[in-house]
């Protein structure tokens, strides 16, 4: 059966960034803060902006990451001159987490197809970039099904990619649908990398996919320059410390700040900040700590133990791949927004920023119920109060508003003010306090006559509830608290269904109903 889809301006579902919705609408201040736009146009001017030269070293980085693995996507597609890639990315999240992560990948596939559609002259590989080095255990460990939540348990720490996953299959044992893609996944591969890259080869695979695990001593060789130059000179915090003051004078708040090496020393367990203390590199507790040619040893022998922070790895991400696009969330975005000056300084061409596509899934049931309370998706994104208040309105067969009494009312008293003046012009303050008073007294009746009438609907009032909870498990956006299981499950061609609808150039949120 065929999902049909509603699209919504993004402003009229949720709470995202002033940024980000002053970006998509193409804000005209906001110009020097990116290079292309996301239309054809935009990527037609990224194509001819973008320059790289390590095709061969990230193709034989791929072919040693894939190693073993069947039905490879083109690899070698990469070396040729006339490809690109279009990139998003996430932390590693069991069972591939909030569903938002599903839609960020069908996306930049998407987006991929789109690009070879309007330049059939030119390749489009879509990447899923993992974030491998990324030590945020907390933020992966857990997802929800059914609402029910499961959490990996484990004493292990630093890079998560880096994790043995073999407790990930004690949460089995409590699920009652065991998917064996996943099952596959986490019981062959022996770090958390590999196995997030097996279960999303098998999911998107045959959709030309390629997972890039940047943890990796080739390809951190190449990014060793820009590395050793934030080392020394802390160019990243200068010009993000520059970005931030225009966006503050633009009227944003800024989401990151730098720091004075936006960087981390990496090893067997370990991930902290490095600082620079006296005459010596230091890492943030423990005893750890290197001259400036120790480090510079370390960089050239082992650059795979630098690891950048959110501040430095979009700049990895691009001198690594030929990358066009970087595909993200409302926060995400809004953070790339203050990268630019950092490209600059290393001279490396910005992406261009798209949105991911974001939706709200409603299925059969769900949708039956909506239809008979009579309430829209734009309602139920309404607050409680006034979706109540709106809904109660919309279905009294009583007139609830006293607005002709009000207006009555203020005629009353201006008549009064006009024979006051007549007789004595004091009185029209005492008469105007007097009208205050009355209207102050009107409105509370008619929220009395309200508050009786919603009483008649506490039943529907308590279904809306009981199917907003539904749709917002948790009062939150159902795509960043459910999992895609909750779909997946019931319906294996739920990902399918994604493909057909999503349409990355068009920037809106997507309603499907399924």
């Amino acid at each position: 059966m065929q999902s049909e889809i509603k699209k919504l301006p993004f402003g009229q579902v949720a709470n995202f960034p002033k940024l980000f919705l002053d970006y998509v609408s193409r804000r005209e201040e906001l110009k020097p803060l990116y290079g292309h736009f996301p239309d054809i146009e935009g990527f037609r001017a990224q194509v001819k902006a973008k320059k790289f030269t390590h095709r061969a070293v990230l193709t034989a980085a791929l072919k040693r990451q894939y190693a073993g693995m069947e039905n490879l996507p083109r690899l070698d597609l990469l070396l040729q001159e006339n490809t690109f890639t279009v990139t998003t990315g996430h932390q590693l999240n069991i069972f591939t987490g909030p569903l938002y992560v599903i839609y960020k990948i069908v996306s930049t596939i998407n987006l991929a197809a789109q690009l070879k559609a309007a330049m059939p002259e030119y390749n489009f590989v879509p990447v899923y970039w993992m974030a491998t080095e990324d030590h945020d255990f907390e933020e992966i460990a857990s997802f929800h099904l059914f609402g029910q939540k499961y959490t990996w348990e484990t004493d292990q720490k630093g890079a998560v990619g880096e994790m043995d996953p073999e407790g990930i299959s004690r949460i089995f044992d409590e699920l009652k649908d065991k998917p064996e893609v996943f099952r596959q996944a986490y019981a062959e591969n022996d770090t958390l990398a590999g196995a997030v890259r097996r279960y999303m080869h098998a999911l998107f695979g045959e959709h030309g996919l390629v997972c890039v695990d940047g943890n990796d001593h080739e390809l951190k060789r190449l990014f060793a320059p820009a590395m050793w130059d934030e080392l020394q000179n802390h160019s990243v915090k200068k010009a993000l410390d520059a970005s931030s003051a225009e966006l503050e004078k633009l009227g944003y708040k800024p989401q990151i700040n730098g720091r004075d090496i936006n960087l981390f020393y990496k090893d067997s367990g370990l991930r902290e900040r490095i600082e620079f203390n006296g005459d010596r590199y230091t890492v943030v507790d423990t005893a750890i700590s290197f001259t400036p040619g120790e480090m510079k040893a370390l960089l050239d022998e082992s650059p795979e133990k630098i690891s950048p922070n959110v501040a430095m790895r979009p700049l990895y991400e691009e001198m690594i791949l030929p990358n066009l696009a970087y595909l993200g969330g409302p926060s995400e975005l809004a953070y790339w927004l203050q990268l630019k000056g950092i490209f600059e300084h290393y001279n490396v061409a910005f992406p261009v920023l798209l949105p991911r596509n974001m939706a709200l899934v409603v299925n059969g049931s769900l949708k039956k119920r909506m239809d008979k309370l009579g309430v829209s998706v734009e309602e139920l994104y309404l607050d409680d109060a006034a979706l109540r208040k709106t809904y109660v309105e919309k279905h009294s067969e009583n007139s609830l508003s006293l607005k002709t009494e009000e207006d009555a009312i203020a005629a009353a008293f201006a008549a009064i003010v006009s024979k006051a003046r007549e007789v004595d012009p004091t009185l029209e303050g005492v008469i105007e306090a007097e009208k205050t008073k009355a209207l102050k007294s009107l409105n509370h009746l008619e929220a009395r006559i309200k508050k009786a009438e919603e009483r008649k609907f506490d039943t529907a009032i308590s279904q809306l509830t009981g199917l907003k909870e539904k749709l917002f498990p948790g009062g939150s956006q159902q795509e960043r608290k459910d999992n895609f299981l909750n779909f997946f499950l019931n319906d294996p061609a739920f990902i399918d269904k994604l493909f057909a609808v999503f349409d990355p150039l068009d920037l809106r949120f997507n309603v499907i109903y399924i």
